[in-house]
């Protein structure tokens, strides 16, 4: 990450945190649970429940694959069907982040253990799309995923 100060034509300078783009996962359990990660967030000052995301900084590694990377590492679920939700930028005013977003179908239990310093949690996934719509939600990754895929035809 860095900060770069940029200047255009009629406007003040302008600076913008050159950021990797990420990708997230909403992964769903065969009975429709939701795989989500506690872990403390610094920059908030508490600890936050998400969905498994990370950003793309391995070389030559595409977001779908880093999707399912990130939720392996961090979970230890394995996924058995992604598919691509969408995709949108964090926060236009500030970085030039991209967020791939992916919903996945998991394996009933983890092929491993999470990643150090992360509580795995399982969620209904109907009642993460109620807390999501209505603002229960504190992750904006989190809630924009749930909220993509509510509706949407189940995954295999």
């Amino acid at each position: 990450m860095r900060v770069d100060v940029e200047e255009w034509p009629g406007f003040e300078p302008w600076e913008v945190v050159k950021m990797h783009d990420a990708a997230a996962v909403l992964a769903l359990t065969p009975d429709d649970h939701v795989v989500m990660v506690r872990q403390f967030r610094p920059a908030v000052r508490q600890v936050m429940t998400e969905v498994p995301a990370g950003i793309l900084d391995v070389e030559g590694e595409d977001a779908l694959t880093t999707a399912g990377r990130e939720l392996f590492e961090e979970t230890g679920y394995r996924h058995t069907h992604i598919e691509f939700l969408g995709g949108c930028y964090s926060s236009a005013g500030t970085t030039d982040q991209y967020v791939h977003y992916f919903w996945a179908r998991v394996e009933a239990d983890p092929s491993g253990p999470p990643e150090d310093g992360i509580e795995v949690t399982l969620e209904p996934f109907d009642r993460m799309v109620h807390a999501a719509r209505s603002g229960k939600v504190r992750d904006a990754t989190t809630s924009l995923a749930l909220m993509m895929a509510a509706g949407r035809p189940a995954l295999p």
